[in-house]
């Protein structure tokens, strides 16, 4: 595949097999999404050079993970996940993931991370950690993988008295954000767009090197799933895909919107697939899920819900669902999402000001043309007209010109075309050796920080303040915990 092809210029002496490195990784909720799918390929790479590597995580599902989350191929211990849920009656997520950050902390570095030995902790997502672990365990370099700042994730309140309150409540842990995100030893982010909104948010970023590391995709990937990719899964439709988790801020709508711009006969011909994480733990879920079919009843379109289907699943719908205008499909397992991007005719991404967004490189890949916002990550991996589009997400006809353009049979030669230029583009610039190195390289030159210079870590005094702020959240928790299951006692023995 094109290996002997793929060079990477990099300034850094990488190590080989006899510098090899203890590296732990610290992920807050090891599911199926892009955050988590980054950490895999991270793992898996820097373990195939010969580094021991060990994932520490507060929660995972077998059953909604990764198959090398589970399958033994990477060492992953779930700790700190017993005494404080994911959140409280829906509410309070960010006080309960921190906690249980600072669990996994507390749970692990008086014994299994001395045992662990690393010399470097890359931490991803959350950095509530970062100071603890240098205070704890400052042997260990601590590297930031930064995705995008958590306060511009958190959906806005309804209402003015709301908006007020949620912005009072959040103060802490903003500042706590920032702070915390500032001690780690080195930060890398996974896209220029990325770094630029790092120095927005964070002031002390702007005086820091924010070295951009692109995720990759694992590009043995497509040749693994030739074999399934082969039986057709709705032979007389041409797909148009989405994959993308079920959430408000993936904009799904528009790819419905976009599809219902078909004439009756291009839709007749066609079959719009939206698949992706879908959490039974998660209630936006489902909500998404709920008013994405409400809006394809809306536009008097039919649609099928499967959940985890497999490729056996869609190869014997019947004659009713294979006429459907949409199929959603909850949670799909890799093999068949493999097969999905094999047969797809056009990727359509949605979301607006995405960090970054694999799924369009996973599309490329499979040489499949994607058409995507004009915002944030995409316009760093999509060349317009080259590789796929980049469309505004308010011009919703223009979105449908382009799908029609996958129905067409005069344009299948330039999506040919299309499809080869992005496939090219994924191997030279996204792949996991390329990614694999630039971490490395990272990891080499934390390593060789002098303890003067790296980063400080602010004065207790300045910690006091939020750590209280912790401590009440724990009592607060532990106390309303405690009624709850009281109460439940008081049913049992009414």
């Amino acid at each position: 595949m094109g290996r002997g092809q793929r060079t990477t210029h990099c300034r850094y002496n990488f190590p080989t097999m006899a510098t090899r490195r203890n590296i732990v990784f610290v992920h807050p909720d090891l599911g199926i999404g892009g955050a988590e799918r980054l950490i895999i390929d991270a793992a898996v790479g820097l373990q195939s050079n010969g580094h021991k590597i060990t994932i520490l995580t507060s929660y995972r599902d077998t059953n909604h993970c990764f198959e090398e989350a589970r399958d033994g191929t990477l060492d992953v211990r779930v700790r700190g996940d017993a005494i404080f849920p994911p959140s409280l009656f829906g509410r309070f997520a960010i006080l309960c993931t921190i906690l249980r950050q600072l669990s996994l902390v507390a749970s692990t570095v008086p014994r299994e991370l001395p045992t662990l030995a690393p010399d470097v902790i890359i931490v991803d997502q959350l950095s509530a950690c970062i100071p603890f672990f240098r205070l704890l365990y400052p042997k260990a370099k601590v590297l930031f993988y930064g995705h995008y700042p958590d306060r511009l994730l958190v959906q806005q309140e309804v209402g003015s008295l709301r908006k007020v309150l949620k912005k009072l409540y959040r103060l802490p842990f903003d500042a706590f954000e920032g702070w915390s995100t500032g001690c780690a030893d080195g930060v890398v982010v996974n896209s220029k767009y990325t770094r630029s909104v790092f120095r927005q948010t964070f002031p002390d970023m702007k005086k820091r090197e924010l070295k951009v590391v692109y995720p990759c995709v694992d590009t043995s990937e497509d040749e693994r799933a030739t074999q399934d990719s082969n039986i057709p899964l709705l032979p007389n439709r041409k797909i148009l895909l989405s994959i993308n988790r079920f959430e408000r801020k993936k904009n799904l709508a528009l790819a419905i919107n976009a599809y219902a711009g078909l004439s009756p006969t291009e839709r007749s011909q066609s079959i719009l697939i939206l698949a992706g994480g879908f959490d039974p733990r998660n209630a936006e879920n489902a909500l998404t899920h709920s008013s994405l079919q409400s809006l394809a009843d809306s536009l008097h379109l039919t649609h099928t819900t499967l959940r985890s289907p497999s490729i056996a699943t869609l190869t014997t719908l019947s004659e009713t669902d294979q006429q459907a205008n949409i199929l959603f499909l909850l949670s799909i397992p890799s093999t068949l999402k493999s097969t999905l991007l094999q047969q797809a005719k056009i990727l359509i991404y949605t979301p607006s000001n995405e960090h970054f967004g694999i799924v369009p490189l996973e599309a490329m890949l499979f040489r499949i043309p994607v058409l995507a916002t004009n915002t944030g990550g995409p316009l760093e991996t999509i060349y317009d007209g080259r590789t796929g589009w980049l469309r505004s997400p308010e011009k919703v006809d223009a979105w449908t010109e382009v799908l029609r353009k996958g129905l067409i049979s005069s344009s299948e030669e330039s999506l040919r075309k299309m499809g080869e230029m992005g496939r090219e583009r994924v191997l030279k610039e996204f792949s996991r050796e390329k990614m694999t190195k630039e971490l490395e390289g990272e990891v080499e030159r934390l390593i060789k920080i002098p303890g003067k210079l790296r980063p400080g870590v602010v004065p207790e005094w300045m910690i006091i303040p939020f750590v209280g702020l912790l401590v009440l959240g724990m009592l607060v928790l532990l106390a309303l915990g405690m009624m709850v299951l009281g109460m439940g006692v008081n049913r049992i023995h009414g």
